[in-house]
């Protein structure tokens, strides 16, 4: 399943999209959670009593202003959540 975090607004589409089934796989143990400077990420159940990560709701409505500092403009070449997670696990709209 993919879940998305985020919104949409006048000036774009703003959403982590993670795919939960690559999450509850994962080999990298959860470095995502650390890999994220805001730490924006946590672990949390899902309906299926899987541990999967997720946005924190907190950061759900600011992901433009959040992540901002990990994108390529700020001398990134890859997202640090996506570098330290299962390839493919964790997307970024924009």
């Amino acid at each position: 399943m993919i879940a998305n975090y985020g919104y949409k607004d006048g000036s774009g589409d703003y959403y982590i999209s993670i795919d939960t089934d690559l999450c509850i796989e994962c080999t990298a143990g959860r470095e995502c959670l650390k890999a994220c400077p805001k730490q924006m990420f946590e672990i949390m159940t899902d309906d299926y009593d899987d541990e999967v990560a997720c946005v924190k709701a907190v950061n759900r409505r600011s992901l433009a202003y959040d992540c901002a500092g990990c994108k390529p403009a700020a001398g990134y070449s890859s997202l640090p959540c996506a570098s330290a997670c299962t390839p493919g696990a964790i997307k970024h709209s924009w």
